[in-house]
């Protein structure tokens, strides 16, 4: 793995929310061994995330590499293209609605009940970004799951590195309540499963976000 791929890599888990603000990385030696590379190569990944604003350094006995509060990098982020954000929600709409549509169809009980836990740890985590965001992350784990398709998923994954909208984004003015809203309406469709309901929830949320993001590029190239 090269110095990039492995930035790219690291980068693409932020953007997901596996990783937010203040998580820590893994040790840069046991992220070397880990993926059979020197540690001059994850120090230059590192460094070169941390010059773009996603990651920085701390001493002492408890240091180690930290994601920051992410706003650097968002600013960043947020003020591509509106034809290259477009983009990039189009492909991940295209991707997630035909697994809700899969999921609909094709779910277990035993997949149900892994939505309807992370349904309701979203209830639990209202006054948390953190762990709102695992449990959003869950969820969509879970409906890839029932889609029963590892190939879509994968590509969900991909599409989903590039979407940058850090959960702590959601609590500016309480859009997460609204966001928990479209997952118990995508959990309830595939309860039933119906899959053009699904879609439908899938949908709306995902244009939502992309209203959102449309609305904080607007918001951010005019301040």
């Amino acid at each position: 793995m090269r110095t990039d791929e492995l930035a790219d890599s690291i980068r693409a888990r932020i953007h997901r929310g596996e990783l937010g603000p203040s998580d820590q990385l893994t040790p840069e030696r046991e992220l070397a061994a880990e993926l059979g590379v020197s540690r001059q190569v994850v120090r230059e990944a590192l460094s070169g995330l941390s010059t773009e604003g996603y990651l920085e350094a701390r001493r002492g006995v408890h240091g180690g590499w930290f994601v920051t509060e992410l706003a650097v990098p968002f600013a960043a982020w947020i003020t591509r293209s509106l034809a290259d954000l477009n983009g990039i929600v189009d492909v991940r709409l295209a991707l997630e609605c035909q697994a809700v549509r899969f999921a609909a169809s094709r779910r277990t009980e035993a997949d149900l009940e892994r939505m309807i836990a992370a349904v309701k740890e979203l209830d639990n985590a209202e006054e948390d970004p953190k762990r709102y965001r695992h449990a959003d992350l869950a969820f969509h784990g879970a409906v890839a799951l029932a889609a029963k398709s590892p190939r879509l998923w994968s590509a969900i994954e991909s599409a989903r590195g590039e979407l940058f909208e850090p959960a702590e984004e959601l609590w500016a003015d309480h859009r997460h309540l609204e966001s928990k809203a479209f997952h118990e309406e995508i959990l309830a469709a595939i309860g039933s499963q119906d899959p053009e309901l699904a879609v439908s929830a899938m949908t709306r949320h995902i244009e939502t976000t992309r209203g959102e993001l449309i609305a904080l590029r607007r918001r951010r190239n005019t301040a």
